[in-house]
């Protein structure tokens, strides 16, 4: 219960702006008819009249039920020359030339507003009657008869088959976050120019291939086992994977499904930390061990340029992800923290790859006692651009109330966010110190064997976790840290290392080892990259599914296509 009421507080707005939708003409003649999923006919149903609006051809119906980042698909579509129709009510979808669903969430609450406005039967139609339809990552999913992801919930009965969530006990990290090929079918059509170049995941759960349903089978992907990355029949497509943030590749898919005649046009993450300098210009800042400013008689804030402009050119040099880091955000106000969202919303018009943001995601109260909730200032980041949202200080709070506990409140930013947009839609930030022992029962936390001892020899070591941009230490260790937050519903770990930050003498592949084999999340490894062998090294050393870097892209000492053609040589598997 908590649950649903938590989701339909998140959708009011949708429900509100069709508040008169239960007296619309078109949900008065809405079938109620089930559909044979299994053997599918594409006829009109005698009792729903449809009629296709004479529409232009750059026209395209969006139907954005109120949840995630919808903006990115949004820029990919006005980037591509086409304009955007909102779904206001059943009418509109029945009406459209051609029909986007970027489903985004978690199943239960996605069907739950379908259900109630009346979206739901609406699209079952639009769909029986071949129309143009694409669905992307949950708008896949939703096609599907039923659902594991919220106990067993009833999709629309599209397609035959339950979304399950992937098995962790086959040693695969869940969720499934990052890129991946496919392995593409015939007559796939929108996947013509796909081939083997990968494209960008980020799900939980997945539908798996079967006799019933593998005429609608147009590509599977492998992830500890072949799951269905895309389908396929007559004018319905709909895919796994986020197009909006594939790059060129997934461009050219939402270009084959928007125009079909159309000719062909031909994980390493960059992260920008990003705050006000001493001029309250927004700048791009990297520290040495946190601090960002410059050893000199101004101290001022060391400024490696424009956050837009930095995150727009390592689009352009072949960046998998974006990651912006608001290292004021526990000072000021994240809502009234507007530059930051404007970043945000300035950099999804022209970058399709995927963007996380941390920084200030918590319960606040303003000046004038207005509560704003972790999952109000999440909602606005999603909308402002954001696919995944970062998570720090308050983390660690959760964390800890959690071990003493051994209770899930369920209030804590990071389980209202999961609950809501799902795992994957969640990182946590881990920021540790070393802190070294001379015998492992010196603490009670996890203590390991150093690769290097400390200065008066320890062979022994355990990671602090520090809050507040590293400047607290808490009595809590990282390994404990990333148990406790897997538990409580992160989707994926940034694990940071203060005593390798800006040194550029590696990954701390110690502590990278110990987190990524602790837990079935994915974890990404940064603080330390000088060169492209640090990225090799913590990837062959490690089971870190991602590796990040700041200083060394900012001040061009090392091109992001020269690490990822490193790693090739290496016969590590990147995206080019």
């Amino acid at each position: 219960m908590e649950a649903t009421t938590t989701t339909a507080a998140t959708f009011s707005s949708f429900a509100t702006s069709r508040q008169n939708l239960s007296s619309s003409p078109c949900s008065l003649l809405l079938s109620r008819k089930k559909l044979g999923s299994a053997n599918l006919k594409f006829k009109s149903p005698r009792s729903l009249s449809v009629r296709a609006s004479s529409t232009s051809d750059s026209l395209v119906t969006l139907l954005d039920y109120g949840a995630g980042n919808v903006r990115s698909i949004r820029n990919a579509l006005r980037h591509l020359g086409f304009s955007i129709k909102d779904v206001q009510k059943p009418g509109d979808i029945l009406n459209a030339d051609r029909l986007i669903f970027p489903g985004v969430g978690a199943f239960a609450p996605a069907m739950d507003v379908l259900n109630k406005t009346g979206m739901g039967e609406a699209l079952r139609t639009y769909i029986e009657n071949d129309r143009p339809f694409l669905g992307i990552c949950l708008g896949l999913q939703l096609l599907f008869d039923s659902s594991e992801e919220n106990g067993l919930v009833k999709g629309l009965g599209v397609i035959p088959g339950t979304v399950g969530r992937f098995d962790s006990s086959a040693g695969i990290r869940v969720p499934h976050i990052g890129w991946n090929a496919l392995q593409v079918g015939k007559d796939s059509e929108i996947l013509d120019d796909v081939g083997n170049r990968h494209v960008y995941f980020v799900h939980s759960y997945r539908a798996i291939p079967s006799n019933e349903n593998k005429d609608w089978i147009s590509s599977t992907c492998n992830y500890g086992e072949s799951f269905i990355s895309s389908i396929r029949r007559g004018n319905v497509h709909a895919v796994q994977f986020h197009p909006e943030k594939s790059g060129e590749v997934g461009l050219s898919v939402l270009r084959r499904f928007l125009d079909p005649k159309s000719p062909p046009k031909q994980v390493v993450i960059a992260c920008l930390d990003v705050r006000t300098n001493d001029k309250g210009d927004l700048v791009v800042t990297k520290g040495d061990q946190y601090d960002v400013r410059e050893q000199s008689n101004e101290n001022e804030v060391r400024n490696l340029g424009k956050p837009v402009d930095l995150a727009g050119q390592y689009y352009k040099d072949g960046a998998d992800e974006i990651s912006f880091l608001n290292i004021t955000g526990f000072r000021d106000f994240p809502l009234g923290d507007l530059p930051m969202i404007q970043v945000l919303r300035y950099t999804s018009e022209n970058v399709f790859v995927p963007l996380t943001v941390g920084g200030g995601i918590r319960d606040f109260t303003d000046a004038t006692g207005r509560y704003y909730s972790s999952l109000e200032v999440a909602a606005e980041y999603f909308r402002s651009g954001a696919d995944k949202i970062s998570i720090g200080s308050d983390a660690v709070y959760a964390a800890e109330e959690f071990i003493k506990s051994g209770v899930k409140t369920g209030k804590s930013s990071l389980e209202q966010i999961s609950r809501v947009y799902g795992n994957q839609a969640v990182v946590v930030s881990i920021d540790p110190r070393r802190v070294y022992v001379n015998d492992p029962d010196d603490v009670p936390y996890k203590v390991i064997r150093v690769t290097n001892p400390g200065p008066n020899g320890e062979q022994y070591a355990w990671y602090q976790c520090t809050v507040s941009g590293g400047r607290e230490g808490r009595p809590i260790g990282a390994y404990e840290l990333a148990k406790a937050v897997e538990e409580l519903g992160a989707g994926e770990i940034l694990l940071n290392c203060i005593d390798c930050d800006g040194q550029g003498k590696g990954f701390d592949t110690d502590l990278v080892k110990l987190i990524s084999d602790s837990v079935g999340i994915p974890v990404i490894a940064s603080s330390g990259a000088g060169t492209p062998e640090h990225f090799s090294e913590v990837f062959e050393t490690t089971n870190a599914s991602a590796a990040l870097a700041a200083g060394i892209f900012h001040r061009k000492e090392v091109p992001i296509q020269s690490v990822k053609e490193h790693l090739l040589e290496k016969g590590i598997e990147v995206r080019m």
